[in-house]
């Protein structure tokens, strides 16, 4: 698994661009393996997105660089993620930030999830069972939101829950492809830039996506 993770760090991420050396450094440490199938696990460190339970994924290596880097942490920032999924993102934002509030629509992913993130030591990383489109408003505002599902715009009250001078990564589109957006939001408005075309499943929620 090691060579496999070299592999990875240096083919799929810096040689496509990932060039944060603490982005680099967490994606190093986070043992993918430990968050996929085991019936996937020969291919936890191919840059490709792997099937989880309840019809979700964890997303290909790249892709989490790529959103993670998107971010811009420096270590003391708050930051909200929606579709806990598999964890795997969870963990490398826990290396990158201070503290990770993720949400999952599905308690059984974030059951699991917790599990392995507990076992790995990230005391650091609060889980959440609920509607991620909704945000968390008990914890909020926060420096940073990071959405790991696709929405057709982006949900009101997660814009609402970023502090000023903020960044909110999220892939918008239709249900089958978007574009991955970095938006900072601004006193004078939002502002967005595009970062790469995507493919992700359906936010689905009160201000996103119906199920189906």
């Amino acid at each position: 698994m090691k060579a496999a993770r070299e592999h990875m760090l240096r083919r799929h991420l810096q040689g496509r661009g990932i060039h944060d050396p603490r982005v680099l450094a967490a994606m190093a440490k986070v043992p993918r393996e430990r968050f996929v199938e085991p019936s996937f696990r020969d291919s936890a460190y191919a840059d490709q997105a792997l099937g989880i339970a309840c019809g979700q994924t964890i997303s290909q290596p790249y892709m989490v660089g790529l959103m993670s880097q998107a971010l811009e942490l420096a270590g003391r920032e708050r930051v909200l993620e929606i579709g806990t999924g598999s964890g795997y993102q969870a963990a490398v934002l826990a290396e990158l930030a201070q503290e990770v509030v993720s949400i999952e629509r599905h308690q059984p992913l974030s059951r699991k999830a917790g599990e392995v993130l507990a076992d790995l030591g990230y005391s650091n990383v609060t889980l959440v069972v609920g509607d991620g489109t909704l945000g968390w408003p008990p914890a909020a505002p926060y420096d940073r939101v990071l959405v790991t599902a696709a929405a057709a715009q982006v949900p009101p009250a997660l814009l609402e829950q970023l502090v000023e001078g903020g960044i909110l990564v999220i892939p918008l589109g239709g249900r089958d492809q978007q574009v991955l957006q970095a938006i900072r939001k601004l006193a004078e408005g939002p502002v967005a830039e595009n970062l790469c075309p995507c493919r992700f499943v359906p936010l689905v929620g009160e201000e996103g996506w119906t199920q189906g």
